[in-house]
């Protein structure tokens, strides 16, 4: 029988909920602050030394002239405009090349013979850089929206197949032999096994194919457009206006965190249990 003792110790013993959020929280706020301090130490350093003429500051650029950059584009409208365009593009490309290429390499799962077929027309087409379908994506699609939907869905589709491609493949075969035993057919373990399992490499090739979206529309842009983040780049790098390179390249970055931050979110929404054990 367990004394009134035993059920205090073992309260008190108990981790506390409350207690290890807190712990958390303040360990994601110690990590930003050492990352916030890092990120203004370098700015400093950068900006005493275009100051004390150190660095070339036409060349290099310099903080105060990348803020000035921000603060005129933010005026003229054209930071959110572009901002704007760059992410529609690069958020439609890669919802729609993770779709492709998720649902293509969930179903080569269904068949081995199928997979070892299409391997080297993969990997072909995994091997082309995809600044060098920039030509031939414009030709097809031109100039507009449309082509830079394809060369950001083209920057993703093919990684997102292979990684979720190798999640499904590496589900237990123990646990498929099992349902296998228990009278489950090939879909049934598809959907109550495979896929679930496949969530955690799916998610990891999410966060990994937001910045492939983005390099793909900025190299849309940069070949054939006249509004965007890369379009932006390309006219002042053209005119030499390095303050205002690094202005949109410190835009693009942020845009890229945003999007990371978002399939962060929905990953914690749909995997809550992965999060609960950190």
């Amino acid at each position: 029988m367990v004394s009134v003792s035993d059920r205090v110790e073992t309260a008190v013993m108990a981790p506390k909920p409350a207690g290890r959020a807190r712990r958390r929280w303040r360990g994601r706020l110690g990590v930003l602050a050492a990352q916030l301090a890092l990120l203004a130490l370098l700015l400093a350093a950068w900006e005493a030394a275009t100051r004390g003429a150190a660095v070339n500051a036409f060349l290099f650029g310099s903080p105060g002239g990348i803020a000035a950059a921000l603060i005129a584009a933010a005026r003229d409208g054209t930071l959110f405009t572009d901002t704007l365009v760059t992410g529609l593009e690069t958020l439609a490309g890669f919802v729609l090349g993770n779709l492709l290429g998720t649902g293509i390499g969930l179903a080569l799962w269904y068949s081995r013979f199928v997979s070892r077929v299409l391997q080297p027309f993969i990997l072909a087409l995994g091997s082309i850089p995809i600044v060098a379908l920039a030509p031939i994506v414009i030709i097809w699609f031109g100039t507009g929206f449309a082509s830079k939907l394809a060369m950001a869905t083209l920057s993703v589709v093919v990684v997102s197949l292979v990684i979720a491609y190798k999640g499904a493949l590496g589900v237990d075969p123990d646990q498929i032999n099992l349902m296998r035993s228990l009278g489950a057919d090939k879909h049934q373990i598809f959907r109550h096994l495979v896929l679930p399992a496949s969530l955690t490499d799916i998610f990891a090739g999410l966060k990994l194919t937001v910045g492939f979206a983005l390099v793909g529309a900025i190299i849309g842009e940069f070949m054939s457009s006249d509004e965007g983040l890369g379009h932006a780049i390309f006219k002042a790098g053209s005119l030499y206006v390095i303050s205002k390179v690094f202005a949109e390249l410190a835009v693009t970055v942020a845009l890229a965190l945003v999007l990371s931050a978002l399939v962060h979110r929905l990953e914690r929404a749909l995997l809550p249990w992965r999060h609960d054990l950190q």
